[in-house]
C-alpha cells in the first residue's frame, strides 16, 4: 500500500511532469495477471534505463574531476591580452578532469599509465580549455600515427587482451616514443592520486598581446601537494582492495575541505626564436630547456567543490583545444592542430551535436551563433530573433567584432608528406632525463618497471626496442636487461 504524500518533499513525476501515484507496482490484469501495455510509467523507466549509458571516451575513459577557482598572481599582459589574465587577483571559475589514458571506464585507478589533465576555464570571453597530461611530452609527433599508437594500448582483436608485443613492437619502431616511455615507466608514471601529480599543456600554444605580438608558450601546472608515487607491487595490492582509489582520494579530500592546489607557470619563447632552436619547438615529443626559457608564474587554482552529479558534470564534461579565447592561439604543432578537430568531433559523436549547451560545458558569458536545429536542440536559435537565422541579415542578429582578430600566423614551406623519422635526434632528451635528472634509485625502479612491462612480449620485438634504449645510454639498455634477467630468475625459483 502506498504511503500518504509527504508535502515536505518534492512530488515525484514522469519526465513530462505528470505526478506519479505509485512507484512500487506495475499495472497488471489482476494480482497474478500479465502486464498492461498502457503502463506508461513502466515503459518510461525501462526505456530510460536502456539509454542510461553513452559511449565511453575512446581514450581517457576513466576519469575523476572537480570544480574550482583560478586566481591570477602575476602580471603577464605583456605576453597575452587574454581576459582571464587581465589583472592580478582576478578569479575565474573552472573545472578539472583527471583520467587514465588506456583503460576502459571500469579499469582500476592505480594502474601505470599516462594521466590526462584537462582544465576548462569559464572566462568572461568564452570557455578556454587546456587538454593536457601529467607529462610534458607525448609518444608521437605526427597525428597520422595517433590512432595506430592507441590501437597498441587497447585490446587485441583476437585475444581481447592487452598486448605487450603490440606495445613494444610500436615503440621499437618509433624512437620518438622513448622520451614519454621513460617518464611513464619512472616514478611519475604511477602517482598515488591525482593531487600528487603535475599537469602540462604539453603542446606548444601561442600568446598574443594587445599590440599583436606573438609568443610561443608551454603551460605547466605544478602540484602544491608534492609528488608521491606507488611501486607496481604497492599498486597491485591496492587494486586488490579498491579499483576506485583516485575517485575516493580526490572526492574525499575536497569533501573534508582539503582543497588541492596547483600553480600555473608558462614558458614563453619569442616568435622568431623558433627559427634558431636546435630542436623543433613544435614537436610534442620534445621539451624546452628551462635554462633557455624559464618558468614564469601566472596564477594558482584550487579545487574546492565536488560535482553534485558525476554523470552530468564530469562524464558529460567535454574538453577540446578548439575552445580558445582572445590572446591564446595555436602553433605549427601538428598534434595540436589535429586535436583541434578530433576532440570536438569526438564530443559531437559521444554527446551530441549541441554538447556545448549541456550545463557543464556551457559558457558563463553570452553566447550567440547561427548553428541551427539538430538533435537535442532544446534552446532554439541563439540569435535573439526568429528572423535572424542566417548571416548577414537585416534583423538585428549577432555580428562579428574585428577587434578580436588573431594576428596572422607566419607559415611557409612546400606542401607534402615530409619524412621526419631519420632527421630528428630522438635520443638526446631522454638521455638527459636518464643520465642527469634521475637518481640511481629512480633509475633502478625505472629498469624494473620496464622489465615488468615487457613480460610476455615477443623476444625479437623486445630486442629491436632494446637497441633504442642502448642508443639513449648503454647503461639504460644494460639496466633493463639486468632487471629482466633478475625477474626471469625469480620466476624460475618460484616454479621450483
Amino acid at each position: 500500500m502506498s504511503q500518504p504524500y509527504d508535502s515536505t518533499r518534492p512530488r515525484m513525476t514522469t519526465t513530462a511532469g505528470a505526478p506519479i501515484a505509485s512507484n512500487q507496482n506495475s499495472e497488471t490484469a489482476g494480482p497474478r495477471g500479465p502486464l498492461l501495455m498502457q503502463d506508461y510509467q513502466l515503459l518510461e523507466k525501462l526505456a530510460h534505463q536502456n539509454r542510461e549509458r553513452i559511449p565511453e571516451r575512446v581514450v581517457h575513459a576513466k576519469g575523476w574531476g572537480a570544480f574550482g577557482t583560478f586566481t591570477v598572481t602575476n602580471d603577464i599582459t605583456q605576453y597575452s591580452c587574454a581576459s582571464i589574465f587581465a589583472q592580478v587577483g582576478k578569479t575565474t571559475e573552472m573545472l578539472a578532469r583527471f583520467s587514465t589514458v588506456a583503460g576502459e571506464q571500469g579499469a582500476a585507478d592505480h594502474e601505470r599509465d599516462v594521466r590526462g589533465f584537462a582544465l576548462k576555464f569559464y572566462t568572461d570571453e568564452g570557455n578556454w580549455d587546456v587538454v593536457g597530461n601529467n607529462t610534458p611530452v607525448f609518444f608521437v609527433r605526427d597525428p597520422l600515427k595517433f590512432p595506430d599508437f592507441i590501437h597498441t594500448q587497447k585490446r587485441h582483436p583476437r585475444t581481447n587482451l592487452r598486448s605487450a608485443t603490440a606495445m613494444w613492437d610500436f615503440w621499437g619502431q618509433q624512437p620518438e616514443s622513448l622520451h614519454q616511455v621513460t617518464i611513464l615507466m619512472s616514478d611519475r608514471g604511477l602517482p598515488q592520486d591525482p593531487t600528487f601529480m603535475n599537469g602540462y599543456g604539453s603542446h606548444t600554444y601561442s600568446f598574443w598581446n594587445k599590440d599583436g605580438e606573438r609568443f610561443w608558450v608551454k603551460f605547466h601546472f605544478k602540484t602544491q601537494q608534492g609528488h608521491r608515487f606507488y611501486t607496481n607491487g604497492e599498486a597491485a595490492e591496492i587494486i586488490g582492495h579498491t579499483r576506485e582509489g583516485y575517485q575516493e582520494a580526490l572526492f574525499g579530500k575536497i569533501e573534508r575541505g582539503e582543497h588541492p592546489r596547483w600553480k600555473m607557470f608558462v614558458q614563453v619563447m619569442p616568435e622568431l626564436d623558433a627559427e634558431k632552436t636546435p630542436y623543433d619547438p613544435f614537436d610534442l615529443t620534445k621539451v624546452w630547456p628551462h635554462g633557455d626559457y624559464p618558468l614564469i608564474e601566472v596564477g594558482e587554482f584550487a579545487l574546492n567543490r565536488n560535482a553534485d552529479n558525476y554523470f552530468a558534470q564530469i562524464e558529460q564534461a567535454a574538453f577540446s583545444p578548439s575552445n580558445k579565447v582572445r590572446g591564446i592561439g595555436y602553433s605549427p604543432d601538428k598534434m595540436l592542430q589535429a586535436r583541434v578537430f578530433s576532440y570536438a568531433d569526438a564530443h559531437r559523436y559521444r554527446l551530441g551535436t549541441h554538447y556545448e549547451h549541456l550545463p557543464v560545458n556551457a559558457a558563463k558569458c553570452p553566447v550567440h551563433h547561427y548553428h541551427k536545429d539538430g538533435q537535442m536542440n532544446f534552446f532554439g536559435h541563439q540569435t535573439g530573433t526568429a528572423d535572424a537565422y542566417y548571416e548577414p541579415n537585416s534583423f538585428g542578429g549577432p555580428v562579428e567584432d574585428p577587434s578580436f582578430a588573431e594576428p596572422p600566423l607566419k607559415i611557409s614551406g612546400l606542401a607534402g608528406r615530409h619524412p621526419h623519422q631519420q632527421q630528428i635526434d630522438d635520443y638526446a632528451q631522454p638521455r638527459a632525463l636518464h643520465d642527469i635528472v634521475l637518481t640511481a634509485e629512480e633509475r633502478a625502479r625505472l629498469y624494473r618497471n620496464i622489465a615488468a612491462a615487457m613480460e610476455g612480449a615477443d623476444e625479437a620485438v623486445l630486442e629491436r626496442a632494446l637497441v633504442h634504449f642502448d642508443r639513449i645510454s648503454p647503461a639504460y639498455g644494460a639496466g633493463i636487461r639486468a632487471a629482466r634477467a633478475e625477474m626471469s630468475q625469480r620466476h624460475v625459483e618460484a616454479a621450483e
